[in-house]
């Protein structure tokens, strides 16, 4: 069972975040905190494996918090789930190493899959490491992303755009990409149309009333 602290400023929102994550085989909530102080003192005597930590908190911004809670817990692992559109946010919360991030407002169905998908990553783990083998295993999605990108592409920066993907509310376009991640719209297509052509993705044209369709992007879970 994967214990889960859920840190949000708003206690309705907190209650509705705790009843997605506990109709999710294998996680089970043990607390939530309104605030960085409530956080840090809520993981010291709970010990969750993970915490779902929302960044506008009433006293402290939630990527600052990171560290501190670290401090306390090691290996306690973030998911990030807050209305910080900002590329700032979204580069900031990827170099400290969060698990996802999840925009709001979100469905049962989008933290489901996330919550799916952090499962596989930590059961993927051994208990030990006998050989390069164990190692390579866990690190084979990443390994392939970085392996397989077309010249001219990074993998930082295809960690961010998936980010930004993953935490659309409905589909994303090459321009609002671009603009979360703070690259060119250009850029931010290659990477997109990168994802559609590895099945990671899929593009659908959103016909308006003048001038050519809009490509929208979706992240398949």
């Amino acid at each position: 069972m994967i214990t889960v602290l859920i840190v949000d400023d708003d206690f309705m929102v907190a209650r509705i975040h705790r009843g997605f994550v506990e109709r999710v085989d294998g996680f089970e909530v043990v607390g939530t905190a309104n605030s960085g102080e409530q956080a840090v003192t809520a993981l010291r005597e709970l010990r969750p494996d993970l915490v779902l930590l929302d960044l506008y908190l009433p006293d402290t911004f939630g990527l600052d918090l990171i560290a501190q809670l670290r401090a306390e817990q090691p290996d306690c692992d973030i998911l990030v789930i807050t209305a910080a559109r900002e590329a700032d946010a979204v580069r900031g919360a990827v170099r400290q190493g969060v698990v996802n991030y999840l925009l709001k407002p979100f469905g049962f169905e989008d933290l489901q899959s996330r919550l799916r998908e952090y499962a596989r990553r930590r059961s993927s783990v051994p208990d030990r490491v006998t050989s390069q083998a164990d190692v390579d295993r866990v690190l084979a999605p990443s390994r392939q992303t970085a392996n397989h990108l077309p010249k001219g592409l990074s993998p930082e920066t295809a960690d961010l755009v998936a980010t930004a993907l993953r935490g659309a509310e409905h589909t994303l376009s090459a321009a609002g990409c671009a603009e979360q991640v703070g690259i060119s719209r250009v850029s931010a297509r290659r990477y997109l149309e990168y994802f559609c052509s590895c099945g990671q993705a899929e593009v659908a044209l959103r016909y308006g009333t003048t001038g050519r369709p809009e490509r929208r992007y979706h992240w398949l879970s």
